[in-house]
């Protein structure tokens, strides 16, 4: 299958939104909250003549699609582009394609393709100062086979999505990564 077919297999966004099951809540805050500074309107602007769309393969658990699904909604918005949703687990042909690191299927991947169905730009999953964030939280965490590593590592989890939740510094880092993807490619 090629891009555009993976496309149209997608969810489209109100569907995808209606199935969630573990963090409807939580998407609908960010995007409420999250907020376009006005002098993005030249760069969004431009994302409009290019007339993109954007594969998401993500996961409803997924506390990193939590904060960054809401933030490309928000930017689709604005630049007019469609979005569509793939479950990572069902469709793990498209996955491999984008693992990160070579190895991990980690998500969110947002896949922008043109009207033709050409690969545009990819992103994720994470913008690198929540890498950075991420690293920083797992350095702390004691050996896999520690009694207390389980638990610390669900603290750990927590921790991240209050977060992501409520530090809007994180939101603006987001959008500002996958700017930045979209800049270097498009523009």
């Amino acid at each position: 299958m090629n891009l555009m077919d993976w496309f149209e297999k997608g969810i489209p966004l109100d569907e995808y939104i209606e199935k969630m099951e573990e963090n409807k809540e939580n998407v609908k805050h960010i995007q409420s909250s999250f907020q376009i500074q006005k002098e993005e309107a030249s760069f969004l602007t431009g994302l409009q003549a290019e007339k993109l769309k954007v594969i998401v393969l993500t996961e409803d658990w997924c506390g990193d699609a939590m904060l960054n699904v809401p933030i490309l909604l928000e930017t689709a918005l604005h630049a007019g582009m469609e979005v569509r949703f793939l479950y990572r687990d069902e469709n793990l042909e498209l996955m491999d394609q984008y693992l990160t690191n070579g190895t991990s299927r980690a998500i969110p991947i947002f896949i922008f393709i043109d009207e033709q169905g050409e690969e545009k730009a990819v992103w994720g999953p994470r913008a690198p100062a929540l890498q950075e964030l991420v690293n920083s939280k797992r350095s702390g965490l004691p050996p896999r086979d520690h009694e207390e590593f389980n638990d610390k590592q669900k603290e750990m989890y927590r921790e991240l999505q209050e977060a992501y939740l409520t530090e809007k510094e994180l939101w603006q880092e987001v959008y500002g990564s996958i700017k930045t993807s979209l800049a270097e490619r498009l523009f």
